[in-house]
C-alpha cells in the first residue's frame, strides 16, 4: 500500500508550532553546552599542564569518567538524582517563573531539564575535547614552550598566548566534529522530558500518527542544522597560517615589554 504524505499534519497549526519550538530549543542547548564544554576543557587543560601528577591524575579521571558513560545515563542521573541532591531553595528558585529567563523564541533555560540537558551535554563533550585539544597542544614543538617559559611566560600566559592558539589550529577539525556531535547528541535529552526537536517530532506522531512526515522534517532539520554549524565553525575558526602570525606577534610583543621592563 502506497503511503501518501501529508504535509500539513506536520507544516502547519499546532504541530509547525511544535517543531519550530524544538528546533529553536536545540539551538540554545546546543549553544549553550558548547560554550560549557569549551570553558571545562580549557580548564582542565590548564589543570593537566600546571597541576603537576595531581592535576593530571584529576584529568584523567574526568575524561575517563564522562567519555566511557552512556549519555543517556548521565542525563539521567543529573536529572533523576543530582538535581534532587541540590538545596530545595535552589530548586525552588528554578522552579519559580522568571520573565528574565526567556531566550529569543520562547525558550526558557531556567528550568530543570535545560540545565540538566545543557550541563549534561557540555560535561560529555568537554571529556572529548579535552584528548582533542591535547592532540594539537603536543603538536607545539617543545623549543616554543621553552621560548615562553624563558621570555617569563606563566603556565597559563603560555597556554593562552601559545599554546592555545596553535593547538586549536591544529585540531580544529576534530573540535568542530565534537561540537556537532554535541548537536545531535542532544536529541537524548527527550529521555528526560526535555522538549527539543526530537520531543516534539515524537509529540507530533502521537498527536496525528503522522510520524513519517513529523520524522522526515526533523532530520532535514538536524541535518541543515550540521551542515551551517559546520560552515560557520570552519569559517571563522582558527586557521594555521592565522595562528602562527598570532603567536609570532605576541612573542614578539613580549619580547619587547621584557626588554624594555630591563
Amino acid at each position: 500500500m502506497t503511503h501518501l504524505f501529508d504535509w500539513q499534519g506536520v507544516l502547519s497549526g499546532q504541530p509547525l508550532q511544535w517543531i519550530f519550538s524544538g528546533f529553536l530549543t536545540t539551538l540554545w542547548v546546543t549553544l549553550a553546552g558548547i560554550v560549557l564544554a569549551s570553558l571545562l576543557a580549557i580548564l582542565f587543560l590548564a589543570l593537566r599542564l600546571s597541576g603537576g601528577g595531581v592535576g593530571r591524575g584529576i584529568t584523567a579521571a574526568w575524561v575517563s569518567l564522562f567519555r566511557n558513560t552512556p549519555l543517556l545515563v548521565q542525563l539521567l542521573f543529573w536529572y533523576f538524582a543530582a538535581w534532587n541532591l541540590l538545596p530545595q531553595g535552589v530548586r525552588d528558585f528554578v522552579n519559580d517563573d522568571h520573565g528574565w529567563s526567556i531566550l529569543p523564541g520562547d525558550v526558557w533555560w531556567l528550568t530543570p531539564e535545560f540545565l540538566c540537558s545543557a550541563w549534561g551535554l557540555g560535561v560529555f563533550t568537554s571529556a572529548f575535547l579535552i584528548e582533542e585539544a591535547a592532540s594539537g597542544l603536543h603538536s607545539v614543538s617543545n623549543g616554543q614552550r621553552e621560548a615562553a617559559l624563558a621570555q617569563g611566560f606563566s603556565t597559563w600566559g603560555m597556554l593562552r598566548h601559545i599554546l592555545l592558539p596553535q593547538g586549536l589550529a591544529n585540531a580544529w577539525q576534530p573540535i568542530v566534529g565534537q561540537y556537532l556531535n554535541l548537536m545531535k547528541l542532544s536529541s537524548l535529552a527527550s529521555g528526560i522530558g526535555f522538549a527539543e526537536l526530537t520531543y516534539q517530532v515524537r509529540q507530533i506522531e502521537s498527536y496525528n500518527a503522522h510520524a513519517l512526515e513529523a520524522f522526515a522534517v526533523g532530520t532535514g532539520l538536524y541535518l541543515l542544522t550540521g551542515i551551517v554549524l559546520g560552515l560557520l565553525f570552519t569559517r571563522f575558526g582558527p586557521s594555521p597560517v592565522g595562528s602562527a602570525k598570532r603567536v609570532k606577534n605576541v612573542t614578539l610583543k613580549r619580547a619587547r615589554s621584557v626588554e624594555d621592563g630591563r
